[in-house]
């Protein structure tokens, strides 16, 4: 009996061993989705925002309608300043490249010891001319008192009153000869033309120099022009006194006003050239110099246009996208053709909903479809986008 009770047990221990490891096969095998039933069940916790943003909507700004163009930096007009005086030694140089001169400063001077003998000379001559007319005078004086009493012939009266005359022709034969010798001694000294900046200088000290040589060449006032160039097509858009902006290869801008256009249109390339005036460009603080490339725009009048923070723009293989803000607070990215710029501003030509709100702060990190968070964007930064659309 003791015997069969020891039996029994041990095949309930048997059993008990087997229901054991068929359980933990059981659990082993399950699916993994049925692992964590209770995270399943939790499918109305709320998605994480990807990122904090900041939204703006767009704004209605006025922008100037522009028309791009390209040209030259010339001088408005140049004045060539030569030598009166041939023959002469150049003793003194007084400016260089780059000075600022005016209108009847003294340039240059000449050495003007031979024309100071010469004019010595047209002195002494003309001295002794007024001496023989004076003696002619007289001896024509006292002929004519003789006339009526028939002491000097005819003839004889007649040629004491032509030696008369011709003393008096040698007289301002002289005065003549002096008056060009003074000439001379004037242009020993070069004087300025105009206000202006001296932009080449080919006079050297102890150098001889023909009457004509150009010695200075100056821009005329110091003032620059821009030669732009245009299309017959936008010629007519433009008209005399049309403001512009010109851009230096430095980035250097000057505003300038439309002078004049060209009454022709070269035949080669079509284009037409605008002459606009830059005042103030060679004032020092600019730094267009006359032969430089520019560009620039002409500013052809104001109309209105929607445009979006610059922030807001996101360009994206090759094309520029904002990421509106939807009703369930994500973004859906959209494709925009830009315009326009006035400070932090772009504009914006693609249609937009009346009541689009475009992410500006973090739109860089964002992908179509995410969920943002948005806050009120700080007011330093909103006092300066307002200043910009001012």
């Amino acid at each position: 009996m003791n015997f069969k009770n020891i039996k029994r047990s041990h095949l309930f221990i048997a059993l008990a061993v087997l229901l054991l490891v068929a359980v933990a096969a059981v659990f082993a095998l399950r699916p993994k989705g049925e692992e964590k039933p209770k995270e399943a069940a939790r499918s109305d916790v709320p998605a994480r925002p990807a990122l904090t943003v900041t939204v703006a909507q767009p704004e209605d700004t006025e922008l100037v309608v522009k028309l791009p163009a390209n040209g030259n930096i010339a001088a408005w007009q140049e004045a060539s300043v030569g030598s009166e005086a041939a023959n002469l030694r150049l003793a003194e140089v007084r400016v260089n490249v780059g000075d600022v001169v005016r209108k009847g400063q003294v340039l240059a001077v000449f050495a003007p010891e031979s024309v100071q003998a010469d004019m010595a000379q047209a002195k002494a001559s003309l001295a002794e001319a007024q001496a023989t007319a004076a003696d002619a005078a007289g001896n024509a004086s006292r002929a004519r008192t003789l006339q009526t009493t028939g002491a000097l012939s005819q003839q004889q009266i007649n040629q004491y009153i032509t030696a008369e005359q011709t003393a008096k022709a040698k007289v301002e034969a002289a005065k003549a000869m002096l008056a060009a010798q003074q000439v001379r001694i004037g242009n020993t000294r070069v004087l300025s033309p105009d206000d202006g900046v001296v932009s080449s200088r080919t006079a050297t000290v102890g150098s001889v120099v023909n009457a004509g040589t150009e010695l200075f060449r100056l821009i005329r006032q110091g003032r620059l022009e821009w030669r732009a160039e245009v299309t017959a097509s936008e010629l007519g858009r433009i008209a005399v006194g049309t403001p512009a902006v010109v851009t230096g290869a430095s980035g250097a801008q000057v505003r300038g006003t439309v002078r004049s256009m060209a009454p022709t249109v070269d035949p080669q390339t079509r284009n037409a050239l605008i002459y606009v005036d830059l005042p103030g460009a060679m004032d020092g603080k600019s730094s267009l110099k006359a032969g430089m490339f520019a560009s620039g725009d002409f500013e052809l009048g104001r109309n209105q246009a929607r445009t979006v923070p610059q922030a807001s723009i996101v360009p994206r293989d090759g094309f520029n996208h904002v990421l509106v803000l939807q009703p369930d607070q994500r973004v859906r990215a959209i494709k925009v053709e830009t315009g326009r710029r006035v400070g932090d501003r772009v504009e914006i030509r693609t249609e937009l909903p009346a009541d689009a709100k475009v992410v500006v702060q973090g739109a860089g990190f964002l992908n179509d479809g995410d969920l943002v968070r948005v806050v009120e964007a700080p007011a330093a930064a909103a006092n300066t986008t307002a200043t910009a659309a001012k």
